[in-house]
């Protein structure tokens, strides 16, 4: 299971969208009346002018599971989970309302809730994201259900603002760090998809501390991105890939390789065969003998005396 956080100041879009939303089922609603769309939205408006300074009052959760667990959701069980959910994420004695949506291919709901309570006080939106990690964790957990193998089970497609550029930044940098040598060719990878390595340093020394990276004008730190994003984990990769290249020395770096594979093996031009292939010939020449007499051409050769008398 899945959540996704966020606060907005407007009822009247966001109940809008959950409840005219094709297919949309209400399985639960407290405190608002549920016979139109405007009765909700004005219900949740009323509480909060008991509160008038806090202008976010509007708080939207999306709850999804895996596909897999289509089989073990009803939508009586869905508004059950999204109790224990919200008991966990002290979201308490207020206005909220369940809304089951069928237009993905997984199964997923919506609470909407009044972030002023029903005694006019505020429910807190500090370390709500931790929360959120921790109640759809232990959720999944206690009853069985699908849990994914990191962010590669994320679909990237639907994901928007932040939290697009920040599985951006995960795929590039898991890519360009698996075989990095060192901390500046990790940085020119990187740059070459206009991702910025922002290093922190301990005060008043050159040791490095962490390291960021930026992308859109959003930054965020290698560790938020993803724990094995750290700057130390980080790290530990390259020099384990430092040493796995010393022990292959004849190995081309992946540094000096060019960016275009069709360039790693250009052919050797024809005029360059030809000089090639006549320096080899010259070496496969016979040797020379120099052992032998050298006869000078300016004499002439003797004539051989015969014995015998002549007729």
């Amino acid at each position: 299971m899945i959540g996704k956080v966020t606060i907005g100041c407007s009822f009247g879009g966001v109940v809008r969208y959950v409840m005219e939303k094709q297919e949309a089922t209400l399985l639960m609603a407290e405190g608002v009346r549920t016979g139109e769309v405007r009765c909700m939205i004005e219900d949740f408006n009323m509480q909060r002018k008991v509160n008038p300074d806090l202008t976010k009052a509007v708080g939207h959760i999306s709850l999804s599971w895996s596909k897999q667990d289509q089989a073990m959701l009803s939508p009586e069980i869905m508004k059950q989970r999204a109790l224990d959910y919200m008991e966990k994420m002290k979201i308490t004695e207020t206005q909220f309302i369940l809304v089951e949506h069928r237009d993905k291919n997984h199964p997923h709901l919506h609470i909407i809730y009044n972030r002023v309570d029903n005694e006019g006080k505020t429910i807190s939106d500090r370390f709500q994201k931790e929360r959120n990690y921790k109640a759809c964790k232990e959720i999944t957990l206690e009853y069985g259900y699908y849990l994914g193998s990191g962010k590669q089970q994320v679909n990237r497609q639907q994901l928007k603002g932040a939290d697009k550029v920040r599985y951006e930044l995960y795929d590039a940098i898991k890519l360009a760090s698996a075989n990095a040598g060192s901390w500046t060719e990790l940085s020119t990878k990187l740059e070459r998809q206009g991702i910025q390595t922002i290093f922190k340093y301990k005060s008043g020394a050159s040791e490095i501390q962490g390291v960021s990276f930026a992308k859109d004008d959003m930054q965020f730190k290698g560790s938020k991105i993803d724990r094995s994003l750290s700057f130390g984990r980080l790290d530990a990769l390259i020099r384990h890939n430092q040493k796995l290249a010393m022990t292959q020395p004849f190995r081309m770096q992946p540094e000096y390789l060019p960016d275009h594979p069709q360039e790693r093996f250009r052919p050797t031009p024809f005029s360059q065969q030809i000089t090639d292939d006549k320096i080899l010939d010259e070496l496969l020449l016979p040797v020379q003998q120099y052992n032998q007499q050298v006869t000078d051409p300016s004499k002439k050769k003797k004539r051989k005396k015969h014995l015998g008398q002549s007729l």
